[in-house]
């Protein structure tokens, strides 16, 4: 009988190399939860959830009082923090019979396989034996271990678990699970050992004799996927296979994690059949659209094993590693770089035709590659992203000049694989495919250096789908805003239409936005009406997409906006201030943004803006007004404005000033500021004095870039005159106080 239902020795009883006077207390070492009174008794039961929160930390504290007992063959395997295994037992001398274990104080690592070795190949207790072999599978076990004992014992003892008509016995049923799940993942652990020199590690006789009577025997169902799928070692480059391997719905989660572990032996040692390849391809899917978000880990182990199934080379201790989250970053970073040299490569035709199985194989995980790019993308650092992307798109440029050629018999096939090498080139560039994330997704601060023909082909296609397809529709309309890309004069008048088709109230509210967007990074261009030669052209940008524009933010009288519309949007608003401040620039855009109401508009945000902390649409909308006012001072909505109300805006402008401030005619909110400051209360000025102390600060930072600027010492000058006169009118204050 043991003394309590922890105690893994029963009392009195040392196991056959235990001697009687080391018996041992555990109880200090467990969590204070599986702690038993002392009148529990009974047989243990050793389930996962006991192994988890017992058997574990009672290894860690196993390791010191049981050094010298595993053996020296073991030494080359610990931690390099671990003290040696020979070491004496002196310091047993003060108390023969109690050992006090301090876990918190021993390095853990690679101690924990050890551990539960000499638990299986000593325990006398049945109870402790099934905890520790449900252990195996959760344990790191290092190549250099040398297990093959341990095969032959699990074997043996599944064999005890079988009758004369070799199936289990049913009351042994647990026993004989637990020996082969633990069989089964220390066998692809010898594979990968003695790959590549052997193709067999023998268990008893003939491996695969040994794994089909296992399966015969009655197995679980749902343990029958991690036979057939260890099965299929003996059937590698097979393009058939003798057993078939599936992955059923009603499986639990435990099996897709565990053979996210064990599949990548199969494609490291060569031993892949298609069955095989398509069940890594369920088990990836499985796994990373789970309704609950995927833990690093289990991100960790698909990356793994979507590298080595694209070809990828890996460092075999990240196989067999069973957390694999610390190698995630470099993982993903190989698995993007893999890809690409295949999609580089490709040229757009039929994927069955292509060259080589690995780099077809590549090109047909495009939407696993990406859902994990994404996954994992806090945890890499993307190469420069103009470069790769240009390299992507152009990829992406081959597909769909063979998909509209007349010589391509399906061509839905192939717009289907445009659209995933456009997500994965989403996901190269870090930008997000979240349709909610659209107006946190950053513009690039360089453009690309490209000519605009090289963006051609991308207005042809949106013309081509963006009625049936409005995913791949928002794909390119974000991607062109965040380039900063404009098209060529030749596609100009094409382009503008959809920009105007994609904002039409019976699109999508996402791709409204990211048709909003891509009107923001061609808002340059499309401020420059006068300088468009086709009359026509200019004609389309000002009647038409001029009130498009708004109506993506403001409905048209008596409709709504769609009930998908989460509004507001800052980073919306902020998108489309900026491009009104664009075009403002430009006197022939005046009357229509005044007729189109876009100045109502901007004037309707401010009482938000003022109350939400966000500055930089106010600092847009003052200058927007300031570019206007001088020469549209009878209109109603800017005749209404009062001189409290032009003070509150342009002191607030001053709240946040953007790094282009030398583009956004700084110096006209410097007149704006002096004219209505007159009227600030002296708190206002204090502030007002704070936020344009700080500005001077960041000029002075840049330093030699500021010398650079045609306007650069001119707009030093005039902010530190404002700052001048709103000191003196400070000192006004005071003074009058003084005044009896």
């Amino acid at each position: 009988m043991a003394c309590c239902n922890h105690c893994l020795l029963p009392l009195g009883q040392a196991g056959p190399d235990f001697p009687k006077h080391w018996q041992v207390t555990f109880l200090s070492t467990l969590p204070q939860d599986t702690q038993c009174s002392s009148h529990s008794t009974g047989p243990i039961r050793a389930t996962g959830a006991f192994a988890q929160s017992s058997l574990q930390p009672f290894f860690a504290a196993l390791h010191k009082g049981l050094r010298s007992l595993v053996r020296h063959s073991l030494t080359e395997v610990v931690d390099s923090e671990a003290q040696p295994l020979d070491q004496g037992l002196d310091f047993l001398a003060e108390n023969d019979d109690t050992l006090t274990l301090d876990p918190l104080d021993i390095p853990t690592g690679r101690l924990e396989a050890p551990s539960v070795m000499w638990l299986l190949k000593t325990s006398t207790d049945p109870e402790v034996f099934l905890a520790a072999a449900r252990l195996v599978p959760q344990v790191e076990w290092p190549l250099d271990l040398d297990v093959s004992d341990m095969l032959h014992q699990l074997f043996d003892i599944f064999t005890s678990c079988v009758d004369i008509q070799k199936r289990i016995v049913p009351s042994l049923e647990e026993k004989a699970s637990a020996c082969t799940m633990a069989l089964t993942h220390l066998y692809y652990g010898c594979i990968l050992q003695a790959h590549p020199v052997r193709d067999t590690f023998p268990v008893c006789g003939m491996d695969l004799d040994v794994f089909e009577m296992i399966y015969w025997a009655g197995m679980r169902r749902t343990e029958h996927t991690v036979l057939d799928t260890t099965i299929n070692l003996f059937f590698s480059n097979a393009i058939g296979s003798a057993w078939d391997s599936s992955l059923s719905e009603a499986c639990p989660d435990s099996i897709p994690e565990q053979l996210s572990h064990l599949l990548p032996y199969h494609f490291v040692t060569g031993r892949v059949t298609k069955d095989i390849e398509t069940l890594a391809i369920t088990v990836i899917s499985k796994l990373l659209s789970s309704p609950a978000s995927p833990s690093n880990q289990i991100v960790a182990n698909c990356t793994l094993l979507a590298c080595v199934m694209v070809g990828t080379r890996v460092d075999k201790k990240d196989i067999v590693r069973i957390d694999k989250s610390s190698a995630l970053p470099r993982l993903r970073e190989s698995l993007s770089a893999q890809f690409q040299k295949a999609l580089w490569a490709w040229d757009g035709g039929e994927l069955d035709k292509y060259s080589t199985g690995i780099a077809c194989r590549a090109l047909s995980l495009l939407d696993i590659i990406c859902r994990i790019l994404e996954l994992a993308e806090h945890s890499y650092d993307p190469p420069s992203s103009p470069f790769h992307t240009m390299r992507n798109l152009d990829a992406c440029r081959k597909i769909y000049l063979r998909t509209r050629s007349s010589e391509h018999n399906h061509p839905s096939v192939s717009l289907g694989a445009l659209r995933k090498a456009l997500h994965f080139t989403f996901a190269t560039a870090t930008i997000s495919w979240d349709h909610d994330r659209v107006w946190a997704t950053q513009s690039w601060s360089e453009r690309v250096s490209h000519s605009p023909e090289d963006f051609d082909w991308m207005v042809d296609y949106l013309d081509f789908i963006y009625s049936n397809d409005h995913e791949a529709a928002y794909d390119i309309l974000l991607l062109l805003d965040i380039m900063g890309v404009w098209c060529s004069p030749a596609k100009q008048h094409l382009f503008i239409e959809r920009l105007i088709s994609c904002m039409d109230s019976n699109m999508p509210t996402y791709l409204r936005h990211a048709a909003l967007r891509a009107a923001h990074g061609a808002r340059e261009e499309i401020a420059s009406i006068h300088t468009i030669d086709d009359a026509r052209l200019r004609d389309i940008v000002l009647t038409k997409l001029s009130p498009t524009i708004l109506s993506v933010l403001c409905p048209h009288p008596g409709t709504t906006l769609a009930n998908d519309d989460p509004g507001p949007f800052f980073g919306r608003d902020k998108c489309y201030v900026e491009l009104i401040f664009a075009l403002a620039r430009n006197s022939d855009w005046h009357p229509h943004l005044f007729g189109d109401r876009h100045i109502d508009w901007c004037i309707s945000m401010l009482p938000e803006y003022y109350d939400s902390g966000y500055s930089a649409q106010i600092f847009y909308i003052a200058g927007i007004l300031l570019q206007i006012a001088p020469e549209q001072t009878s209109v109603t909505s800017l005749s209404s404005v009062t001189e409290q109300q032009w003070w509150d805006l342009m002191s607030s402008a001053w709240n946040w000033i953007p790094d282009d401030f030398y583009n956004t005619r700084l110096l006209a909110l410097v007149d704006g500021t002096k004219k209505y400051m007159q009227i600030a209360s002296k708190s206002d000025l204090e502030r007002f004095v704070w936020n344009v102390n700080r500005f001077l600060e960041r000029l002075e930072d840049m330093g030699l870039e500021m010398q650079g600027l045609e306007q650069g010492e001119g707009i030093t000058v005039a902010v530190k005159e404002l700052r001048t006169t709103a000191s003196n009118m400070l000192e006004s204050f005071d003074q009058q106080l003084l005044v009896p």
